[in-house]
Parts: structure tokens; C-alpha cells; sequence
């Protein structure tokens, strides 16, 4: 169980987590939740393997619950925000008992930052909800360094990565252009490419 301290002023942010995900992780599904945290990886890299959520606070991890289930084998990342999972914490132990080979990362600046910045209700010590709720493994990370050398791998079950973050300084860029049923279309896409034809004989 996590027992440090939460830094005063946190190293971390947002767009280093996202670019980190992205190097590591050039294949995966990500299924970002709502708000500036779908922004920045649209931003980042917008990719037919973006599952942006548009207004669906709370449901990032059961949704990537919902696309580990269905392809086992494919890395599937839920981007989740601190304010978002407390929302629906209920998640926990459901991914945890679903054994889902699901990479749950929580970007925690301990606001509520696309709607003005309201704290959250506390700051959480997450990787400790996630362990007692049962996932296989998490930590934590507050600066580049650590976000780089920590290895989570979700072959067992799933995992969780809490990431503590600063306040943005700058803006957060442009927003989801596709609309939600583009963004489903794609992600169907990605998940079913189109099967080559035999050749004739």
C-alpha cells in the first residue's frame, strides 16, 4: 500500500502522462474520460484507438473494462481523472474481479479542472483502493523520472497507475472534433480491421 505523502507540487503533467502512454503503448486502445483529459490526447495524437468520452464523467474504466473483456490479448488503457473515479469508485472491484487485462491510469491533480478548478473532495490515495479492492498491482508516480521507469504489465490482471499532477499552465488545447458517433465508428474500426480476401484460386 502507498504510505508517502502527497508532494505539495507535484512535477507531473498531464501531457507528459499522455506522450508516455502513447510511446509505450503505439497500439492500445485508450479510452480517455471527459473533459480536458480527452482533449489532450486528442491533441497529443488522434487515433482511430482514442475512445474520447464527450460528457460521460465517471465511466472511462467501465468502459475499457468493456473493450478489455470483449479483446483479450489487446492492450487497453483507461485514462481516468481523480475526479472522475471518485465519481464511480464502485469500478474498482468490479474490474478487479473480472481478472480484465486493463491498464487503469488515474492523472490526479486534485481538481476538478474542466469545469473552473473546484477541489475534489480529497486528495485519495488510489493505489491503495486499488489494492484492497483487488487489482494485481499499482503505484504511483509523481515526476518524469518515476513515470518512465515504472513497469506495470496487466498479462494477470489488472493494474492500476496513479499519476500526480500539477494544475496545467497553459491552455487545453483544441476540443474533439468527431462527433460521439464518429468516435465509435473509429474505435469499432480499430478494434474489427476488415479481413483480406482469399485469393482466387
Amino acid at each position: 500500500m502507498s504510505a508517502q505523502p502527497f508532494p505539495a507540487a507535484p512535477a507531473l503533467s498531464l501531457t507528459e502522462v499522455a506522450g508516455e502512454l502513447l510511446t509505450r503503448h503505439p497500439d492500445a486502445v485508450i479510452v480517455s474520460t471527459c473533459g480536458f483529459t480527452s482533449r489532450e490526447l486528442f491533441n497529443a495524437a488522434d487515433r482511430p484507438e482514442n475512445f474520447y468520452l464527450v460528457g460521460s464523467m465517471g465511466m472511462a474504466a467501465p468502459i475499457a473494462l468493456g473493450v478489455a473483456l470483449a479483446r483479450p490479448g489487446r492492450t487497453v488503457i483507461a485514462l481516468d481523472g481523480d475526479g472522475s473515479l471518485l465519481m464511480n469508485l464502485g469500478v474498482l472491484p468490479l474490474i478487479a474481479a473480472s481478472d480484465a487485462e486493463l491498464l487503469h491510469v488515474v492523472v490526479d491533480n486534485g481538481m476538478h479542472e474542466s469545469t473552473g478548478g473546484q477541489h475534489t473532495v480529497q486528495r485519495s490515495d488510489f493505489v491503495a483502493l486499488a489494492l484492497a479492492s483487488g487489482y494485481r498491482d499499482a503505484a504511483r508516480v509523481e515526476d518524469g523520472a518515476a513515470l518512465r521507469a515504472v513497469r506495470l504489465t496487466t498479462g494477470e490482471g489488472p493494474v492500476l497507475l496513479h499519476a500526480l499532477t500539477a494544475p496545467r499552465t497553459g491552455g487545453p488545447g483544441r476540443r474533439v472534433t468527431h462527433t460521439p458517433q464518429e468516435i465509435v465508428q473509429r474505435v469499432h474500426g480499430a478494434l474489427n480491421p476488415p479481413v483480406a480476401a482469399a485469393p482466387a484460386a
